[in-house]
């Protein structure tokens, strides 16, 4: 009987005690990893995103760029360095699922594995974007310039964010069409789009980073990787649209470590879905045409389940390797 009483009445301290701690959190300012560089579409849409997930947990949520890798470095450093508190977090892009399974098709170690090391928090938003050229380029639509570089094989090169990025689309698009061209990886958007200004490239493959830049006419799209055309630009056709079926929407959330405590998701789950949802964070996504892709943290992990696989096949399918 004496056990069973003092077993009672730890039981009775211990759950408000673990509430108590629970309704701490957070206590401190949050970090969130963006494996981009500044200026890029991802880059502001998490930045505002963070900054109204901030006014519902109560505390900073610090944007700290990791641009390299292909996206993969803020998956690094929450996989390797980061504790399972909930005060460290990392944009996920395709990436990380990607280099895993080029590095495992080499027989090489990946620095992660993105089915065991994390725990997913929510989805959030998919890209918008396509292929742009500069304004006094020869090439007026999307089939004008797919037709020179059928006659031209090896002459066009076209940059990206980074290795193994948006040229994933467009080596699917050049193996349909029985294409050449070379994909030139930068570290980021605002880099690539840099180049391509200066001349150094034909073409960029990029997402919405662009999007201003086209509408002040300094960039001409020709054509999106949507499922549907953008809100903004309906005169700009869907590579589905002129035949070729390239989707490269590539939704995606943020994580936290392996091993952190459900109810401390489920605060930042609630505090971002806020966010996501919030007009501040709607009305960046609109200057960027990038469409609400939300799930909760169940769905998210159910999915992500189903990325890792399409990831696999299309590093099996494309030859992919590290790198580029």
């Amino acid at each position: 009987m004496p056990i069973t009483r003092r077993a009672t009445l730890l039981t009775g301290l211990s759950a408000p005690g673990l509430a108590l701690a629970q309704s701490r959190f957070p206590d401190k300012p949050l970090r969130v990893f963006v494996p981009w560089t500044p200026g890029g579409a991802t880059d502001i849409q998490m930045r505002m995103v963070c900054e109204v997930a901030s006014r519902h947990l109560g505390q900073p949520v610090i944007v700290e760029n990791k641009p390299g890798a292909s996206g993969t470095l803020g998956a690094q450093n929450l996989a390797r360095e980061a504790r399972p508190d909930g005060y460290t977090l990392s944009q996920m892009p395709n990436g990380v699922f990607r280099l895993p399974a080029m590095m495992r098709a080499q027989n090489m170690t990946p620095p992660f594995d993105p089915m065991q090391d994390f725990t997913w928090v929510l989805r959030m938003v998919g890209y918008m974007g396509g292929v742009v050229v500069r304004p006094d380029a020869p090439w007026r639509t999307m089939r004008q310039l797919l037709d020179h570089a059928r006659a031209n094989p090896g002459t066009l090169f076209y940059g990206t964010p980074g290795a193994n990025t948006t040229d994933v689309a467009m080596t699917r698009l050049a193996r349909m069409l029985g294409i050449e061209w070379t994909a030139v990886p930068f570290r980021g958007a605002a880099p690539n789009l840099q180049n391509l200004l200066a001349g150094q490239i034909q073409f960029s493959a990029e997402t919405s980073a662009w999007a201003d830049m086209a509408l002040e006419g300094r960039v001409r799209p020709l054509a999106l990787w949507m499922s549907a055309r953008a809100a903004r630009f309906p005169e700009v056709p869907t590579f589905r649209e002129l035949g070729h079926d390239v989707v490269a929407e590539s939704a995606y959330g943020i994580a936290a470590p392996r091993g952190t405590p459900p109810a401390i998701v489920n605060i930042l789950h609630d505090a971002f879905k806020l966010a996501v949802h919030d007009p501040q964070h709607l009305a960046v996504l609109a200057r960027f045409d990038m469409p609400v892709r939300y799930l909760d943290s169940e769905s998210y992990a159910n999915d992500v389940i189903q990325v890792n696989a399409q990831e696999i096949e299309t590093v099996r399918e494309l030859g992919l390797r590290p790198g580029g």
